[in-house]
């Protein structure tokens, strides 16, 4: 298997120590002696430069690596659930991959499988079972 790049490890821990509790409260802290020493530099523009520059560079960073860990995690998720379709007798293997699709394809199958929960409501509704497969 190959080894994880540097940036991709980077951007994992970075994603999951900014997580914690302790950096949230860290970061209460922070804004919080900001907010103490105002009076201490007469709320001046320098003073208040000083907090917008600061969490305006922290937050343009961490899209970046959140981005990043979301993008990989997500891709996990869609690479599992793949498999389980792939797996599962009676699944329709033409739904594995659809986060690939256009807009109108995907729209396509979300029609249909809306017609069959409203079809399988109406079943359960009239005492029938909902574990049955779909195929005609």
């Amino acid at each position: 298997m190959r080894q994880a790049s540097w940036y991709a490890r980077f951007a994992k821990s970075t994603a999951h120590f900014c997580g914690r509790p302790r950096v949230f409260t860290m970061a209460v802290g922070t804004i919080i002696v900001w907010v103490l020493t105002g009076p201490l530099f007469g709320f001046s523009d320098t003073w208040q430069l000083v907090i917008n520059t600061g969490t305006t560079i922290i937050t343009f960073l961490m899209v970046f690596l959140i981005q990043n860990t979301q993008n990989r995690d997500t891709e996990a998720i869609q690479l599992k659930l793949d498999e389980l379709i792939r797996a599962t007798q009676g699944a329709h293997n033409a739904l594995m991959d659809l986060e690939e699709l256009e807009e109108d394809r995907l729209d396509a199958f979300k029609l249909k499988y809306q017609a069959l929960a409203a079809a399988a409501r109406v079943r359960l509704a009239q005492g029938d079972l909902d574990t049955d497969t779909p195929e005609p």
